[in-house]
């Protein structure tokens, strides 16, 4: 049988029962599995080792055991399952954001979500708040500011090893706790081939540990949380921050002068506190100093506003908690942004917090205090000059104590400064203690938050310029669009903000590095830049010269920008499954990772893995916005979005899957589809159906054809022969320019220029169209009807529901052109026209040629034209819908608007659809 799209070729394996002792120590009880213990100095024999039992890594150990891989081994350093989920208390879900809400969300949410929830991740928080609604009465029992899911470490612990646990009790998985990877067997070869892992007990972090534990693996996945099996086998990465001259990107520092080795996004030791029946502060911590805290709250900053620090910091802070009787809504205080339960209305009747969060919590990891440096350098000359990825775990754990101490100075601060400064207390951190669900001697989570490892050097580095918005300089211009680069072996959708917390550490001017500090935001260190919707390619779980290693959670190719893109709750997972499947596919057959990228056929076995609703939720692998994974098409979109044969413009983020598959539109699917397959196509069904329907039809019809192959290399290390190596090329196999970031010129769809209806579509007949210009009443404009903002009348047939004749602007810069003038709202206006009930075409344009303008919401008909978004200066946002009118009034709505934001209306193309 020949190569497929569908993968269906792959065998059935069998799986072997083994025997597994798991034991965890939660909120003081022991949880056990059913045999003996694993003894030390054990020998193993595994296909699949995974090093890490973090999100990713249990993600990457799940998937594989659906696909069949017999034998699969974890090794955790911990006794957690689930990384910052669990042991790092991250309990507020983080997930992919951007500047749509139409993806996965509820309105109140004020962050925005880019994707609907699919894949594993999909699956772990239906069953995380499925638990929820039993257990507090609600799905999401938190209503925090930031979220909207939260859970509490334990519970979800236990929800991650359900899920796992099948596959356990057959004894396909096992894992092995409390070990750390120390060093490893290497074969040589054409290239380096990591074969085996040494692991000792967490016990013993010697200089020498002992070995407990030797792992024999044909793949092994790093999933640790610092990257130590790669830097066991010496396979290459990289760490700290990168210079422009490593990979051309627009935000990285033209040198490291002021961005040295140690700089990394910082560390946070995250709190869970609980309500308590008594008031109390905490026993107050060695070296604290209120000093540390300026940006705590708002009293805080009140406080010591005028401290003078000796790097340029900049002031800010948020309400510390809410007054007597108005703590239940989500609102921005530190007691409500991440809230994991809410009190007042949940079963259990108290309320919980995970303290994580910029305002003082954060723990950069350059210039550390003396206490610290004399402390490393007492441990090994020079090791305080280490980035922290590097340093022995005896050396680290110099590091977390102080930054465990510092996030127990921030709640006495809380409980000590800060009430007494406080009017209402009747919501005071002093009610607060303390969670005891880690079981650990300090209350604290058995680690910190690690927002950044090291960077495997991968097969490609992901770039800034790759996937930046190119809208504008920063995220307050960027749209909705797919990303520049889209790679060609692209796994699963993520999108998010370049986003640094502040790296840098300011001391108090005058008492140096023995005093107190606060962290600062370095030049390039932000939150201003956003991606575009973009993908993740399997050339970056792949090491670029070691074979039988791929990397997973936060140790894989990335540039140290891009890095703090592609770091939250579900992309860790989504990383984990990709590896999982990748090590699954190459391990049935029996091919390194890599050759999986050269192959169409093995690379969309990959697809097929993660992209099948017979082996749990489907991951989404395309990031169209508006499509669900329950959605009936939505494996065969995925499917034939992959391989590139469903048309798109970079700004057509949603599919509509249920809109009509227009015959234009179909026919571009089918020419589209000939270059990839290489036998003769079927012929599509001309039936009425769905865009979503016919992808379900064409794919049923070409998924068992065979593929072309992937062009043949014509230079080593330059595929393409385009003068870009591999490594450097994001799109291996075909010639194309280097990618370099520049803001894009405004296309047709940007310049405020309407078109010609009859020029595009030459059978639509002039009597179904009507053009509105809006402008004051002494521009008028041939072809247009004109809207000065007079109310409604039966006479003219259009106009507002309330009068608008001021809200009118004229720039005089595009004079004589519909773009140059716009009728505006700074609240909420209503429109409406006479029209025919029916369908009609509609197309709306809001901008400004001289000013920037954000927030801009249009709806028309109940259908979201225009959803929360900005227009730089002399940009449009020009879009096309259509809707149904079923009244006799086609209906829009500016607006409602945010604080300091206008909706800018320029004209408006109404079409009949026949």
């Amino acid at each position: 049988m020949g190569p497929t799209l569908n993968g269906s070729s792959r065998p059935t394996w069998r799986t072997k029962t083994v025997l597994i002792v798991m034991t965890m120590m939660i909120a003081g009880s022991t949880l056990t599995s059913t045999a003996a213990a694993v003894p030390l100095h054990l020998e193993e024999s595994v296909d699949l080792l995974v090093v890490g039992g973090t999100e990713s890594g249990w993600a990457a150990a799940l998937q594989a055991a659906r696909v069949g891989v017999k034998s699969i081994l974890i090794v955790h350093d911990g006794a957690w399952l689930g990384g910052q989920f669990t042991e790092q208390a991250l309990a507020c879900v983080d997930e992919n954001k951007g500047v749509g809400r139409v993806g996965w969300g509820v309105d109140w949410h004020p962050m925005k979500r880019s994707f609907h929830r699919s894949g594993l991740f999909g699956e772990l928080m239906d069953r995380i708040e499925t638990h929820n609604e039993a257990k507090y009465g609600t799905r999401m029992p938190g209503r925090p500011f930031h979220g909207p899911s939260t859970f509490r470490p334990v519970e979800a612990e236990a929800i991650f090893r359900s899920m796992l646990q099948p596959h356990i009790d057959s004894g396909q998985v096992r894992v092995v706790w409390n070990h750390y990877p120390i060093r490893a067997d290497v074969a040589t070869g054409e290239r380096p081939r990591l074969t085996g892992m040494w692991f000792a007990k967490t016990a013993n972090v010697d200089v020498s540990p002992s070995v407990a534990l030797y792992v024999k693996a044909k793949i092994t996945i790093d999933a640790s949380d610092w990257g130590e099996a790669i830097q066991a086998a010496g396979a290459e990465y990289e760490c700290g921050p990168d210079a422009r001259s490593k990979y051309n990107e627009p935000s990285a520092p033209l040198d490291l002068t002021d961005n040295p080795h140690t700089e990394m996004n910082p560390i946070t030791w995250a709190m869970i506190v609980e309500q308590d029946d008594k008031s109390a502060t905490l026993p107050k911590p060695a070296h604290f100093d209120d000093r540390n805290f300026v940006r705590t709250s708002r009293l805080s900053l009140a406080a010591m506003r005028d401290l003078r620090w000796d790097r340029p910091v900049k002031l800010s802070s948020i309400l510390h908690w809410p007054p007597t009787g108005k703590a239940s809504p989500r609102q921005l205080s530190v007691y409500t942004v991440r809230r994991i339960v809410e009190g007042e209305t949940s079963r259990e009747g108290k309320t919980l917090i995970l303290l994580n969060y910029m305002l003082g919590q954060d723990y950069p990891l350059e210039r550390l205090p003396s206490r610290v440096v004399e402390a490393l350098e007492l441990s090994e000359p020079g090791a305080s000059k280490k980035n922290i990825v590097e340093m022995s775990r005896a050396q680290r754990q110099i590091v977390f104590d102080d930054a465990k101490r510092h996030s127990l100075s921030v709640l006495y601060h809380l409980q000590d400064f800060v009430h007494k400064r406080a009017d209402d207390t009747a919501n005071s951190f002093r009610g607060f203690k303390l969670s005891d669900e880690f079981g650990t001697p300090d209350r604290l989570p058995p680690k910190p938050y690690i927002r950044e490892s090291l960077r495997l050097k991968a097969m490609y580095m992901m770039r800034e310029q790759d996937g930046r918005n190119r809208d504008g300089e920063t995220k307050a211009m960027a749209r909705e669009r797919f990303a520049e680069v889209l790679y060609p072996d692209g796994l699963f959708a993520w999108q998010f903000h370049y986003d640094f917390h502040r790296t840098g550490r300011a001391y108090l001017k005058g008492e140096g590095r023995s005093g107190p500090w606060i962290d600062f935001e370095k030049p390039g260190r932000h939150t201003s830049h956003v991606s575009d919707r973009s993908v993740f390619p399997l050339r970056s779980l792949i090491p670029i010269q070691m074979d039988g290693l791929l990397g997973a959670q936060k140790n894989v190719g990335y540039s140290s920008i891009v890095c703090a893109a592609i770091r939250l709750h579900d992309q860790c997972i989504a990383i984990g499954q990709a590896a999982g499947a990748a090590a699954a596919v190459s391990l049935r057959e029996d091919v390194s990772p890599r050759e999986l990228v050269w192959n169409r056929n093995r690379l969309e076995q990959v697809r097929s893995v993660l992209c099948d609703d017979e082996l749990g939720r489907p991951l989404l692998l395309w990031p169209y916005r508006d499509l669900p994974s329950q959605h009936a098409s939505f494996v065969a979109i995925n499917r034939l979005a992959a391989i590139g044969v469903l048309p798109h413009e970079s700004h057509e983020v949603d599919f509509f899957p249920d809109s009509p598959a227009s015959d234009k539109w179909r026919n571009d699917v089918v020419r589209r589809t000939k270059p990839i397959v290489s036998a003769p196509l079927p012929s599509p069904s001309a039936e009425p159906m769905s865009r979503g329907e016919f992808c379900e039809h064409w794919w049923r019809s070409i998924a068992a054809l065979p593929l072309r192959p992937i062009p043949k290399r014509i230079e080593d290390g330059d595929a393409d022969a385009d003068g870009i190596r591999d490594q450097d090329d994001p799109f291996p196999h075909s010639k194309r320019p280097p990618v370099v970031f520049a803001i894009s010129e405004p296309n047709e769809m940007e310049d405020g220029r309407p078109e010609t209806p009859e020029s595009v579509r030459p059978k639509v007949s002039v009597h179904s169209v009507r053009r509105f210009n809006f402008a004051g009443s002494q521009q008028r404009l041939d072809g247009f009807e004109h809207d000065h903002g007079e109310r409604f009348s039966k006479e003219r047939g259009y106009g507002w529901t309330s009068e608008m004749t001021a809200n009118h602007r004229s720039r005089g810069r595009n004079p004589g052109q519909p773009r140059d003038s716009f009728l505006f709202t700074r609240s909420q206006a209503v429109w409406e026209c006479a029209v025919e009930n029916g369908s009609w075409r509609v197309t709306a344009c809001v901008g400004d040629t001289a000013h920037p303008q954000s927030g801009q919401m249009l709806t028309i008909e109940g259908t979201k034209f225009v959803n929360d978004q900005a227009t730089d200066s002399g940009r449009f946002l020009e879009t096309t819908r259509a809707v149904e009118v079923r009244d006799g009034r086609l209906t829009i709505q500016l607006g409602p608007q945010r604080a300091r934001c206008n909706t800018c209306l320029n004209w408006l193309l109404l079409e009949r659809q026949e």
